[in-house]
C-alpha cells in the first residue's frame, strides 16, 4: 500500500470510528457511570473485535456472512433486541443518581464486545474497506501489516476520547438535573441504532 493509498485509508478509517453509533455511546455512558480508567476495558473490548473483523475480512468470510440473507437476518434480531433491552434499561434507570461503580471488569469487556460485534456499521464499514483499498496484486499479508497498525490506532484513539467524553460528562453532571436527560438521549440512542438495526438490509443490499 502506497503513501497516497495509506492517506485515503487512514481518512476513511478515521471517519468511520469517529461517526457517532453504538460502541461511542457505549464509551460515552462507561465513561460516565465508571470514569475513565474502568471505561478503557471496553475500549479493549472494541479493539478485539477490530482486530477479529480485520482477520476475518482478509479472509474474505465478512462478505460470505454478508452474502447470507438467513445468517444475517438471524444475526440483526439478536442484536436489535440486545440494543433496545440496553436502551430501555437506561431510561428506566435515568433517575437513578450516578455513582461511580464498581462494575467487574468482565462485564464492561463483554457487554462492549457483544455491541461491537452486532453493530451493523462494523460488517459494512470493513467490507468498504477492504474493496476499496486492499490491491488484488499485492498479497494480502503484506497490506495487513500496514491496515491493521492503523486500523486499531485510530480505533483506540477514536474511542479513548468518547469515553473521555463521557467521563468529563459524569463528573460535570453527577448531581445535575439535565444528567437524567443526558442519560435518556443516550437511553435513545441505543433504542434507535436496535430499530435501525432490525430493519436494515445486509451490506450490498437494496
Amino acid at each position: 500500500m502506497g503513501f497516497e493509498a495509506w492517506t485515503i485509508f487512514a481518512l476513511f478509517w478515521i471517519v468511520f470510528v469517529t461517526t457517532p453509533g453504538p460502541n461511542a455511546v457505549n464509551c460515552i455512558q462507561n465513561g460516565i457511570h465508571l470514569g475513565f480508567g474502568p471505561a478503557m476495558i471496553g475500549v479493549l473490548a472494541i479493539l478485539t473485535q477490530a482486530t477479529l473483523f480485520l482477520i476475518l475480512s482478509a479472509f474474505g468470510i465478512t462478505a460470505l456472512i454478508a452474502a447470507s440473507p438467513a445468517g444475517f437476518f438471524a444475526a440483526k434480531m439478536i442484536g436489535a433486541a440486545f440494543l433496545i433491552y440496553l436502551g430501555v434499561r437506561g431510561w428506566m434507570q435515568a433517575r437513578t443518581p450516578v455513582k461511580i461503580s464498581a462494575t467487574p471488569a468482565k462485564s464492561i469487556y463483554f457487554q462492549a464486545l457483544a455491541i461491537a460485534t452486532i453493530n451493523p456499521k462494523s460488517v459494512a464499514g470493513y467490507l468498504a474497506a477492504f474493496s476499496q483499498f486492499v490491491q488484488p496484486d499485492v498479497p494480502i499479508w503484506e497490506q495487513m501489516t500496514v491496515i491493521v497498525p492503523t486500523a486499531l490506532t485510530l480505533t483506540a484513539l477514536s474511542y479513548t476520547g468518547f469515553c473521555a467524553l463521557g467521563a468529563g460528562l459524569g463528573r460535570a453532571a453527577l448531581d445535575a438535573v439535565f444528567n437524567v436527560w443526558l442519560r435518556r438521549i443516550l437511553a435513545s440512542c441505543f433504542v434507535i441504532y436496535g430499530l435501525l438495526l432490525g430493519f436494515s438490509n445486509a451490506p450490498g443490499r437494496t
